[in-house]
């Protein structure tokens, strides 16, 4: 999933962001309001982690802007308060979750994956195609029974490809899910990828190149 972390802690915002790389997620990372707005008007993020104290624009204010959008990204607000109002005012807001500082880190990733699959399409929990099972929560993949390491990276762009049951998806779209906003569009980021993909998923190569259009698994 795409996910952008708003934080004004810088620490915790980027330890925040590298326990999400490391679930396989591509992550942004801002430290004010008006930061998170501006990459929430450029990149389709699934889900946004949002601390609610935020200077200069408050995370209120950013919640109320995602909330208009109608079709915008999931929202997990983060606060230090812990009582009952402010949950309640924080959803009235158009948050759909709230966790209180201090949290744990994986509680935290749980709630961004259940965000994360209800901001897309109902998909089987375990996707499979092609003799390929993937299981999201388990982080776990096979090709015919044989368990296949894969890295992070390489796990969240199968797990697209998966996703589009069948259909071509461009490196465009590999790189707004799967690639955070650093990444150079001109590097060749995710044909590399791919072939680094198809070497660890073995013969025959399932994944495939469609000229001038992008990847499919059939």
């Amino acid at each position: 999933m795409r996910v952008l972390v708003v934080e004004d802690e810088r620490l915790l915002a980027d330890a925040i962001g590298q326990w999400l790389r490391e679930e396989a997620h591509a992550v942004d990372v801002a430290y004010d309001g008006a930061a998170a707005l501006e990459r929430t008007g450029v990149h389709a993020y699934d889900v946004v982690v949002l601390d609610r104290d935020l200077p200069g624009v408050h995370g209120d204010d950013v919640c109320r802007a995602l909330a208009l959008t109608g079709d915008g990204p999931r929202v997990l607000m983060l606060t230090a308060a812990a009582d009952i109002r402010d949950r309640v005012d924080g959803l009235t807001l158009g948050a759909d979750d709230y966790l209180t500082k201090p949290f744990a880190f994986t509680e935290l990733g749980a709630r961004v994956q259940a965000l994360g699959r209800r901001s897309r399409p109902a998909a089987p929990v375990v996707l499979r195609r092609a003799g390929l099972t993937l299981d999201p929560a388990r982080r776990e993949v096979f090709r015919e029974g044989r368990y296949v390491p894969l890295s992070p990276k390489e796990f969240a762009l199968l797990a697209e490809l998966l996703r589009a049951d069948g259909a071509v998806v461009s490196a465009e779209q590999l790189l707004e899910k799967v690639w955070d906003e650093h990444a150079d569009p001109f590097t060749g980021a995710v044909r590399l990828a791919v072939l680094k993909l198809r070497r660890k998923l073995g013969e025959p190569q399932l994944v495939q190149t469609v000229t001038g259009a992008g990847y499919r698994i059939p």
